[in-house]
């Protein structure tokens, strides 16, 4: 865990351009946020890596108090291992975030639950995490862009459940679904 004055100091490193926040605990992320804007440092983009909260980094608005007024910060992206599959769908979320962040108020519902139960299903939150590396793969294999669901340890594979949660989810979220658009260019992909 790296305290606030360890990222203040870290956004006085002028060759810093980008930050992903990852510590799963929101207090965490304020602390990298409101460091950057306490730094003064408008130039470093700053990404979610929060799997469990991707909705809530994307689309709140961090505002700080610094030098008499509020200084007004945002997450413009997320670099997270769930979003290698369904890659269109995380992009239209991402926009709706942006647009919601933009428009300030309450988010609306319509973002929140989706994400986080693809999220535990792709990522096997059931088991711990288990199977998260496997999971995304099988997606993946589906899509037909991996053979099989493989992985460089050959002990980790699915965790208990998870393939029926993952099938779930495919008919549960059929608007995050992007096969159709892997198949349109899947053979340009794998051609290149």
């Amino acid at each position: 865990m790296l305290p606030y004055t360890f990222w203040r100091r870290f956004f006085e490193i002028e060759s810093v351009v980008e930050v992903k926040i990852a510590p799963f605990n929101r207090y965490q992320t304020l602390d990298v946020v409101r460091a950057a804007i306490e730094s003064g440092r408008e130039n470093v983009a700053l990404y979610t890596g929060n799997d469990d909260s991707i909705v809530a980094d994307l689309a709140t608005p961090f505002r700080f108090a610094m030098n008499g007024r509020v200084v007004e910060r945002g997450i413009v992206g997320g670099l997270l291992g769930r979003w290698s599959v369904w890659t269109s769908g995380a992009i239209a979320l991402l926009r709706a975030c942006h647009n919601a962040h933009q428009k300030g108020g309450a988010v609306p519902a319509g973002l929140l639950s989706p994400g986080i139960e693809v999220n535990a299903a792709f990522l096997d939150t059931a088991n711990n995490f288990k199977g998260v590396i496997a999971g995304l793969h099988e997606v993946l294999r589906r899509q037909g862009l991996l053979e099989g669901i493989w992985c460089l340890d050959p002990t980790e594979t699915l965790g208990r459940g998870q393939l029926e949660e993952i099938d779930r989810v495919y008919h549960a979220y059929p608007d995050l679904n992007d096969d159709g658009f892997v198949a349109t260019h899947r053979d340009e992909w794998l051609s290149g």
